[in-house]
């Protein structure tokens, strides 16, 4: 009986010195993270967990008020970006093309992408992988149950999820997020 309590203190001691070990290994390789990195990913990771689903871990989304029409909210949305002084740069009517292809109906979907090219270019300029990001995008979808929702990559990652960003460039990066976010408030309840 002696034998196992020391076999089982030994593999407690063995845990708490590894949990140690890698909690000392986290804090020196995210050691200059931006402070808000830990918050960003233990809400992706409480969204992953809840969801099983990445993209819903990634994502803004906002349900459409009941009784808006798809042309409604799609006329909020455009009007909302106008009022806030985001530039459209082009519309995916993704749903109509794939009626098309099907020869039947399907859902409504489109794809508004916007952007502030000054704030793009100073991403871009502080990391070419941020091309990959770029436009903002806004979907209003049509879900299987005919209900209108409204999503948008969630912004945080890309803003605290590493390295701070240089100071003016954070400021423009917020500014964007407050827009699409605006966005997303306003066109979800068709505002103009």
């Amino acid at each position: 009986m002696r034998f196992i309590r020391n076999i089982l203190a030994l593999i407690g001691l063995i845990t708490v010195a590894g949990a140690g070990w890698g909690a000392y290994r986290l804090s020196t390789d995210f050691s200059g993270f931006d402070p808000q990195a830990a918050s960003v990913y233990w809400t992706m990771a409480k969204k992953l967990a809840e969801t099983g689903n990445p993209a819903e871990a990634t994502v803004w989304k906002r349900k459409v008020a009941a009784g808006l029409t798809f042309e409604e909210v799609d006329e909020s949305i455009q009007s909302v970006a106008t009022a806030m002084n985001i530039k459209d740069v082009g519309a995916l009517p993704l749903g109509d093309q794939v009626a098309a292809m099907k020869g039947a109906p399907w859902r409504k979907l489109k794809i508004y992408l916007y952007c502030n090219p000054l704030t793009a270019a100073a991403m871009i300029d502080y990391s070419d992988a941020y091309a990959a990001y770029l436009p903002c995008r806004i979907s209003l979808l049509e879900d299987a149950t005919g209900a209108l929702w409204l999503y948008s990559l969630d912004m945080d990652m890309m803003i605290h999820g590493g390295k701070p960003l240089p100071e003016e460039l954070r400021k423009e990066a917020e500014h964007v997020k407050e827009i699409i976010l605006a966005v997303l408030d306003r066109g979800s309840k068709g505002e103009f």
